[in-house]
Parts: structure tokens; C-alpha cells; sequence
């Protein structure tokens, strides 16, 4: 059975409703010595608190997108075939112009609280070693007629830790949220991609290269991006793409944005932090040679040509303003950086919805389309 999906949910509720009724219905009727009857009241009791928590959780895990499977739950999932030394730039030296085409077969997105129009593949990292569903929005030009000879631009969208690949869709509203608004062409046509991002059990990949561990940044910029050029009509160059996260997503797209503008143009860091002890779970805050190397500010200082790239950050105070003051204090041209107001955002997705729209109008001057 599913953990998000409705059957669990609704068994959830059965449960509640029969771990109230038991006490209810049984309590004076309870027979036996008085131990035996203290023994059973408590475990009725406790069996009505247990199903209660597990009704609260599945919501809010429903509602926040934190855990897809159980495997990601119990921290038992590998999504990780091997890690090999790709060396800086994160190819292992190879050409991606030589390697073959990747094709892939998509389909409808199982979960149907994801909204219209999400596709859903399983993709095999060549390079990264890495393998995890991948998620593709096509926004409503894509099969216009008018629109055929047109490349699209890019946008991958990162959940933060726990969470899922699918809660930029299924909680924040991105897609229903921008339809509307790119058919009166308030925002550019932008494809949106979800790759995940949970994959090595109850750890946060810090989104980082660590070889023998995983190479977390080569399946987001290397295997994710080359497989939605070869599928879709997208450019693949920086100018046509972008990266977006929340919390420790947040994290990842300042950090691939920095480290990559080759192959990202802007990055969105909703209530993010620079620090990867930011996020105690994470591999990069296990030592202080990881810290410093994953730490987007101290990768933007030490930069031997500012990077051209465009960052938007937001946050409240202690959770991602001051970080993002840091980065912008430290950007030299070519590079952008806008901060938003510590009053303007939280940590929590109901923030982060409604940041979308003013997101995706920020990405819209800077993303070619």
C-alpha cells in the first residue's frame, strides 16, 4: 500500500474511527482481574493516541510532500549504483556531445494531486550513477502549432530535505499556479523539472560530488539536463536554463548555480542557508573541507572569474536573509543578486506557494525564451 496514497490515508481514518469506538463501546464491559482490566483500558488508550499521530502524519506528509515511498520514510532507500571520481567540472572527463542519446518514456504522473500535465519518467544516470523518477511540465505553448520550431526554457525545481519530487507540484501549485499566467504571458513558457533528490535513505546529499558516497551534482546538472535536452525542445545552453529550491533545495540551487553557470543562467534560493550544517542530515556538513567546498558564499569568494549567473534569495531573518546579504556583499559582476526583504518570507510551503508567481516573473527577465 501506498504511503501517499489514498488508500493508506483513508485506512488511517478507519482506524482512528475504530480506536475511538473500542473505549467507547468496551470500557465497562471489560472483564477479568482488575490488572487485566487496567491493562486492556490502557492499551485501548493507546491504541486510539498511536492511530491519531499516524492520521496526523500521513497529512501532513501528504501536505508538505516530505516522504514519497516507505523506503523514503525508514531511510532504507539507494538510489545509488556507483559514485566514481568525476573530477571538478562533474563529467569525469567525458564529452557529452559524444555520449548517445538519452531516450526515455514518459507517462501520465501517478499522483493525481500533482495536477494536469505532469509526466513521470525513471532515469538511469550514465554519468552520475545515480537513478531516481524524474517529473516534466510542459507549459500550454509547447503543442501549440505556432510554437513548433520554438525551444523552450528550463526550469528544475528542488524540494528541500526531508521531501519529494513531486511537492513543487503537489503542494506548492506551480503548475496550476503559472498556466494561467503564462496563456496571458505574465510569465515565459517555462518546462518545469522535478528530479529526485532523496537518494541515499535518511541523508541529505547536500545535492554535492563525494566520491564512493554519490554524485548527487552530476545527476542534477549533468544526467537530469542532458536527458530533458534529448526529449524536449530545449536549448542546451546556460542561457536557456534555471534552478529553484526551497530550504535545503534552496541550498542546492544557489550552490549549482554558482558552481555551474555553463550550464544554469539564474538560481532561486527560497529560505535557503550557506552553510551545509545548515541542514545537520546533510554529507557536506560531516567535515569542514566539505562545509567550506559546498558553501555557495565562500564558493562565490573564492571564484577565479565571477560567475554569470543571476540569484534571487529570499528568507526571513536567521533562516536565509542574512545568508542571502552575504552573497549579494560578495557578487561581482557579471553577477546579479537580488535579496528580498527579511518580512517578505518563512520557512513553510504556504510562504514558498505564494512566492511562485513573483519567482517565475524574477526568472522571466533573466531566462532566455
Amino acid at each position: 500500500m501506498s504511503l501517499t496514497g489514498t488508500p493508506f490515508f483513508l485506512t488511517t481514518i478507519v482506524l482512528v474511527v475504530v480506536a475511538l469506538a473500542l473505549p467507547l463501546t468496551l470500557w465497562g464491559k471489560i472483564g477479568g482481574p482488575k490488572l487485566v482490566r487496567h491493562v486492556t483500558r490502557f492499551f485501548m488508550l493507546l491504541f486510539a493516541q498511536v492511530t491519531a499521530v499516524v492520521m496526523v502524519f500521513v497529512i501532513v506528509n501528504n501536505s508538505n510532500g516530505l516522504f514519497d515511498t516507505w523506503a523514503d520514510l525508514l531511510g532504507t532507500g539507494d538510489h545509488v549504483s556507483a559514485a566514481a571520481d568525476l573530477g571538478p567540472d562533474g563529467t569525469g572527463g567525458k564529452s557529452l556531445d559524444e555520449q548517445p542519446k538519452v531516450t526515455q518514456t514518459f507517462k501520465p504522473a501517478s499522483d493525481k494531486r500533482m495536477g494536469p500535465g505532469v509526466r513521470e519518467t525513471q532515469l538511469k544516470g550514465r554519468i552520475s550513477g545515480v537513478e531516481g523518477e524524474v517529473y516534466v511540465w510542459l507549459p500550454p505553448q509547447y503543442d501549440d502549432p505556432a510554437y513548433k520550431n520554438k525551444t523552450f526554457p528550463v526550469v528544475e525545481v528542488l524540494p528541500g530535505f526531508p521531501g519529494s519530487a513531486k511537492a513543487w507540484f503537489g503542494t506548492l501549485n506551480v503548475n496550476t499556479q503559472l498556466k494561467p499566467m503564462m496563456e496571458k504571458g505574465e510569465v515565459a513558457p517555462f518546462i518545469i523539472v522535478a528530479p529526485r533528490t532523496t537518494l541515499l535513505g535518511d541523508v541529505d546529499t547536500g545535492c554535492a560530488n563525494i566520491p564512493g558516497k554519490v554524485n548527487a551534482d552530476t545527476w542534477l546538472s549533468v544526467d537530469v539536463r542532458k536527458m530533458v535536452v534529448d526529449n524536449f525542445r530545449v536549448s542546451d545552453k546556460p542561457d536557456g536554463w534555471a534552478v529553484a529550491g526551497y530550504s535545503a533545495g534552496a541550498h542546492c540551487a544557489a550552490k549549482l548555480a554558482i558552481a555551474h553557470p555553463d550550464r544554469y543562467r539564474a538560481g532561486v534560493s527560497l529560505s535557503g542557508y550557506n552553510d551545509p550544517v545548515g541542514e545537520p542530515a546533510s554529507l557536506t556538513a560531516k567535515t569542514p573541507e566539505l562545509r567550506e567546498a559546498n558553501n555557495p558564499w565562500k564558493m562565490l569568494q573564492r571564484a577565479k572569474t565571477p560567475p554569470h549567473v543571476a540569484l534571487f534569495l529570499s528568507g526571513a531573518e536567521g533562516d536565509g536573509y542574512q545568508g542571502g546579504l552575504a552573497i549579494k556583499e560578495s557578487a561581482k559582476p557579471p553577477t546579479t543578486v537580488q535579496v528580498v526583504p527579511a518580512g517578505a518570507g518563512g520557512h513553510g510551503t504556504a510562504v514558498w506557494k505564494r512566492q511562485v508567481p513573483d519567482v517565475f516573473k524574477w526568472l522571466t527577465k533573466q531566462i532566455a525564451h
